[in-house]
């Protein structure tokens, strides 16, 4: 793995430019006085400081007293995981809260927009967090050969939570779910950039262009007359 591929990896769990700096010194080098740290990171003293302080209070670095002198160390790469455990079941505590918060203050017909690959993957996150099937019209596939890695990650999630998805296609396209998708086809139809989700009480429109963008719109009423048109469409069609 490239050393930026690391930063960037801890940029993502919290870690500000400079605690980076600091911890991969300490990381690499092994146990130095702040003077030290600084100059190898390429940061001014008082920045140093303030970065050990931070990662001390991670419990990304420890230190010991020689005299009156404090010489920096950081615990095992590990400890990482650890850190990320404990930030889940700070959040843990809250979610409840938060979820009757987020519910009561939530309007009937909300809409919301996605864009870019991870604005898609969090509407899959979003269906398997229902719990409820998917149906779907208008797949290209572009889901499993734009995220193919994803994709297997959503079909085994999908298993675990014993969720189905009903596809309608055009005819001959195969889509890596298919192990856990019942297909029906629709002939005389052109290629679309734009799939259709519905499930609970949501429709996802999922446009796979170059940035792709997703469109979510909660609405009860709106989700059951866009099933029941999927039903009629799935009703008259032929299976695969």
């Amino acid at each position: 793995m490239k050393i930026e591929e690391i930063r960037e990896t801890l940029r993502k769990i919290g870690f500000s430019e400079n605690e980076i700096k600091v911890y991969l010194v300490l990381n690499d080098y092994g146990s130095m006085k702040a003077g030290k740290i600084s100059k190898l990171a390429k940061i001014d003293r008082s920045s140093a400081y303030n970065a050990l302080k931070l990662l001390l209070e991670k419990g990304m670095v420890s230190y010991v007293l020689i005299g009156e002198v404090k010489w920096f160390q950081a615990t095992g790469p590990k400890r990482i995981l650890d850190y990320i455990k404990e930030q889940e079941e700070d959040v843990k505590k809250i979610i409840d809260k938060l979820q009757e918060r987020h519910k009561s203050g939530k309007a009937e017909g909300q809409v919301r927009l996605f864009r870019g690959l991870k604005g898609v993957r969090s509407v899959f996150y979003d269906i398997i967090r229902t719990g409820k099937d998917n149906y779907v019209f208008g797949s290209e596939g572009q889901f499993s050969e734009r995220m193919p890695e994803f994709a297997l990650q959503f079909l085994r999630m999908k298993k675990e939570k014993n969720i189905n998805t009903f596809m309608l296609e055009r005819k001959d396209r195969e889509d890596i779910d298919v192990k856990r998708a019942n297909h029906k086809y629709l002939p005389n139809i052109n290629e679309s950039s734009a799939v259709t989700n519905i499930y609970r009480n949501k429709i996802a429109i999922i446009i796979w262009t170059e940035e792709p963008e997703a469109i979510v719109i909660e609405n009860e009423a709106a989700a059951k007359a866009y099933k029941s048109y999927f039903d009629f469409m799935w009703k008259f069609e032929k299976n695969r």
